[in-house]
């Protein structure tokens, strides 16, 4: 948190976005490991590096249905002039008790199942006539228990060299290998592989829990009648959205009318399921600026570094903030603008990143990119602001998508990248090659 110094002058002190952001980062910190089941730690970030226990596959096994044979008995065999072998009985997947093939044998063998002693390569069914030969062995449906239970033969029409169709055992990855390093966010992938090597259960950062309230008097929710001077709530969902979007467990609060008991209540209300809350509306300088009125007055004044601070930054839409902690946990706490662009990119700019900074994910900014922007116009930006405008990216080309307006969702809506304006930039020609953030 900013020193009690530049919290005292914070409305006064004209912030840069850059001082906004590093002083959030400086300022959460992740959140502590937890040990989870391994459906639960879906989203999360690893903390230690997850080494093999048991190879995989744990034993060399065959990638098909077929026969499992000795190299030697199948050489040089042709359609014309095909290797007859006796079929032992069957290997299947999960089998503990495997057969012995010996010379001028061969062991009937499903996809996944453990190659038998003796036998040094997989010949697939295609290759043969299925067990179709004397005796009672036919198909790849029927299973004899026993060598004894099966005289059958099978014709092979063609050779197979040493391992062919053998998985060999730690061909995926082998007893003492590292699995996922630390730092890893667990997607599917990450989830199957921990279960295939036996892992039930692993030590991770817990998803973040976002609360999302958005203030206003006005606002009503979707689905229901609107009433003269009000709009729907569309901040909460979006927010909340966004907020799912970056990793975390998101709960949203319906819209609080503008009373400042009302909203310093729900908070406190809310403080048991937060990591992070994230407040839209009532921040900037108007007579019912609730958030400020609401806030300015409670936190953690009686602590060192608490209180929420509300500021100016040089940026265009958002220029209203607010950050700081509340309550006995000292939860952090970002107070963004109502107009539905300001709030959204103020989110992307500032929520998200302390959200993947409570994940403890090692990047976390949304990448940027280099792109030629295509107008039919000059972009103007004010002097002195950093500016974002909504835009669309494609093949290293940016198009401006809506006007410079924070209540323009509908642009919002259509746009994936945010077009960035400098501060010491007013005007931006056709054909100039801009800094992009990428929203997708």
């Amino acid at each position: 948190m900013s020193s009690a110094a530049t919290r005292a002058t914070g409305q006064e002190h004209l912030w840069s976005v850059s001082e906004h952001l590093e002083d959030i980062l400086a300022t959460v910190r992740p959140l502590e490991p937890i040990e989870l089941q391994l459906l639960d730690a879906q989203g999360c970030v690893l903390v230690e590096d997850v080494t093999v226990p048991v190879s995989l596959p744990p034993f060399d096994n065959s990638s098909m249905d077929g026969y499992a044979v000795r190299v030697a008995d199948v050489a040089g065999a042709s359609e014309e002039y095909p290797a007859v072998l006796t079929v032992v009985g069957d290997v299947a997947a999960g089998e503990s008790e495997l057969l012995h093939v010996g010379p001028g044998e061969a062991a009937r063998i499903m996809t996944g199942a453990p190659l038998p002693p003796g036998a040094e390569a997989v010949v697939p069914v295609e290759w043969t006539d299925g067990g179709l030969g004397e005796g009672p062995v036919s198909g790849m449906r029927a299973r004899s228990a026993s060598p004894e239970a099966a005289s059958g033969q099978v014709r092979i029409h063609r050779q197979a060299e040493a391992r062919a169709h053998v998985r060999a055992e730690g061909s995926d990855v082998k007893a003492g290998d590292r699995a996922l390093s630390a730092g890893t966010v667990l997607g599917p992938p990450q989830i199957g592989l921990l279960a295939a090597i036996g892992r039930g259960t692993v030590c991770v950062r817990p998803r973040p829990r976002v609360v999302v309230l958005s203030t206003g008097s006005e606002l009503v929710q979707p689905d229901e009648a609107l009433g003269t001077g009000q709009i729907y709530d569309s901040n909460s969902f979006a927010l909340c959205a966004a907020a799912r979007d970056a990793g975390a467990i998101a709960y949203r609060v319906g819209a609080v009318a503008d009373d400042a008991e009302t909203l310093r209540a729900t908070i406190e209300d809310q403080l048991i399921r937060a990591d992070l809350l994230v407040t839209t509306g009532g921040v900037s300088v108007g007579a019912y600026d609730v958030v400020k009125e609401a806030l300015s007055s409670v936190g953690d004044e009686d602590e060192e570094g608490g209180g929420i601070e509300f500021r100016k930054l040089a940026m265009q839409p958002g220029k209203p903030q607010g950050f700081g902690s509340i309550g006995p946990e000292h939860t952090p706490l970002l107070a963004l603008p109502g107009n539905p662009v300001s709030s959204y990119v103020s989110f992307e700019l500032f929520a998200r990143p302390a959200i993947r900074t409570l994940m403890g994910v090692e990047d976390v900014h949304r990448p940027g990119s280099k792109a030629v922007l295509r107008a039919d116009k000059a972009l103007t930006s004010p002097a002195g602001r950093r500016q974002f405008l909504r835009g669309r990216y494609e093949n290293g080309e940016v198009t401006p998508v809506g006007g410079a307006g924070s209540h323009l969702i509908a642009a919002l809506a259509h746009a994936d990248a945010l077009i960035v304006v400098p501060e010491s930039v007013e005007s931006v020609e056709p054909g100039t090659e801009v800094d992009v953030v990428l929203l997708g």
